[in-house]
């Protein structure tokens, strides 16, 4: 193309902007930066796992000033990030709330304050997966490298973020986890103590999951939702609980499709590559009768 031909093209793309709903953002500042969050998400890994992630050298002398010092950075970054999340949703709902900015350090802080309670758990995640991989060498080796510690680090983190109604982040930081390990959790499922994703790709857990204590999934596993109700215009109405809940000390194996607001109950296991749309009581086991298997033999 020539330059003139470039400038006609500029402008019949620039056309295309007018009257956008939420594809561009002229002349707006205040969404939330993607390259940031993922920039706070690795510094709150290293606040929970430090000496494992980040590249801070960690020692008993040193631990309480780096620990400080990332603390002081999260909050600032944190703060500024989770404001402009909020001004963007006032701009599209016509708020006129100027509150924003206070709005913003109160649910930092209170973030912030649940960090503790948030790796107190991540302990116990660390410890199922141990216990429940027979190839697990250690504690180290699953912080350093399971895909799904790290999913659901990353999950309990923007989870907190989203039980405060924070716009956006969440979504992000889940996302993030999403690319990195094929594992693909909404950060509005609720996920009980030890929990353990074994192998983890192409895992799938909804918005409206509820997962109980002691749950063990592994790889291609789906809790996901039937088909979604719609209004008079043939919109789908969002909201309400549509994915499943899985009560605690249940096993789920790989590939298994379980759908709709159904309850898979206390101590049940679901065997592989099974679809399960109605509710499982406690205890039972879920399969498949088993497939007739055909031997085709080499001639000599």
């Amino acid at each position: 193309m020539n330059q003139e031909q470039i400038k006609a093209l500029a402008r019949k793309i620039e056309q295309t902007y007018k009257e956008d709903h939420g594809i561009n953002f002229i002349d707006v500042n205040n969404l939330p930066q993607k390259s940031k969050i993922l920039e706070i998400t690795d510094n709150l890994l290293e606040l929970l796992f430090p000496g494992y992630a980040g590249s801070r050298r960690i020692t008993k002398s040193n631990i309480i000033f780096i620990v400080g010092d990332i603390l002081c950075q999260v909050q600032e970054d944190l703060m500024e990030q989770i404001e402009r999340a909020l001004r963007h949703k006032c701009r599209k709902e016509s708020c006129s709330s100027t509150n924003c900015n206070i709005n913003a350090r109160e649910v930092t802080n209170t973030f912030l304050a649940k960090l503790p309670t948030i790796r107190e758990t991540l302990k116990t995640d660390v410890a199922a997966a141990y216990d429940g991989d027979p190839a697990a060498q250690s504690f180290e080796e699953i912080v350093i490298s399971y895909p799904g510690l790290f999913a659901i680090t990353v999950h309990r983190l923007a989870h907190e973020l989203y039980e405060q109604n924070v716009p956006m982040i969440p979504r992000i930081m889940s996302e993030y986890a999403h690319r990195e390990t094929g594992i693909d959790i909404h950060p509005g499922a609720t996920i009980g103590k030890n929990f353990f994703i074994d192998h983890g790709t192409g895992v799938v857990i909804g918005e409206t999951a509820i997962i109980g204590d002691n749950v063990k999934i592994y790889q291609g596993v789906t809790l996901g939702a039937m088909s979604f109700p719609k209004d008079e215009r043939g919109r789908i109405i969002k909201g309400g609980k549509r994915h499943p809940t899985i009560e605690d000390d249940v096993t789920i194996y790989a590939e298994a499709t379980i759908l709709g607001d159904i309850v898979v109950g206390k101590g049940a296991v679901v065997a592989g590559n099974v679809w399960v749309k109605e509710s499982v009581s406690p205890g039972d086991t879920v399969f498949t009768a088993s497939p007739e298997l055909l031997f085709k033999h080499k001639k000599n």
